[in-house]
């Protein structure tokens, strides 16, 4: 089987890049997993487009504010670039069907599973389904990835150990570097195929 080259890996934050914490709004209870910007660096290495698609439904529910949440987005660019780390964009949506702040409290098609952050970055690039990948620990995000038809990768760290039971993952990986690593390792594969 010949896949193609991955151009771009679409990764949710909570509990795949960072450690999951309810609604984690302070740079001081940011915490990288471990191996995860090692991975991170070597989407970057390989060039692959990297973007972050996550939920934050903490905005919505008054857990804490919009400046927060750019606050601390700033704060994880800061710590990717000093890595060497490139990411095009942070993809969220701070809505919430249950939230207290009136403008965010509402259904909407950008909260995975649905898919309208992602589908507007692979307009905007022309990404064909076989050249991205979904990593997340959340079935939610398999979900996502599943309606667009993409390969996913369910982490077992977050809430991965709880999901993978009941997962349509196309792969399920210990970690955000595993997951990397075997996206890659698939490229290395298709490259000897040829």
């Amino acid at each position: 089987m010949d896949f193609p080259k991955i151009k771009a890996v679409f990764i949710d934050r909570d509990g795949t890049i960072n450690q999951e914490k309810e609604y984690v709004s302070r740079i001081e209870d940011f915490e990288f997993i471990p191996g995860s910007l090692e991975a991170l660096k070597l989407l970057t290495q390989h060039q692959i487009k990297l973007y972050i698609v996550t939920n934050q439904a903490g905005i919505a529910k008054g857990y804490f504010t919009m400046e927060q949440f750019q606050h601390l987005t700033k704060h994880m660019i800061n710590r990717f670039k000093n890595e060497g780390i490139r990411v095009e964009k942070v993809l969220y949506c701070p809505h919430h069907p249950d939230g207290i702040v009136p403008e965010y409290s509402k259904d909407c098609l950008c909260r995975k599973p649905n898919t309208e952050l992602i589908e507007g970055v692979i307009k905007e690039n022309n990404f064909k389904t076989d050249e991205i990948a979904l990593i997340g620990d959340k079935n939610s995000d398999i979900e996502a990835g599943g309606r667009l038809g993409i390969r996913t990768y369910l982490v077992e760290t977050g809430y991965g150990g709880e999901e993978k039971n009941r997962t349509n993952a196309t792969f399920v990986k210990k970690d955000l570097k595993d997951a990397v690593v075997h996206i890659l390792n698939l490229e290395e594969k298709e490259e000897s195929q040829r």
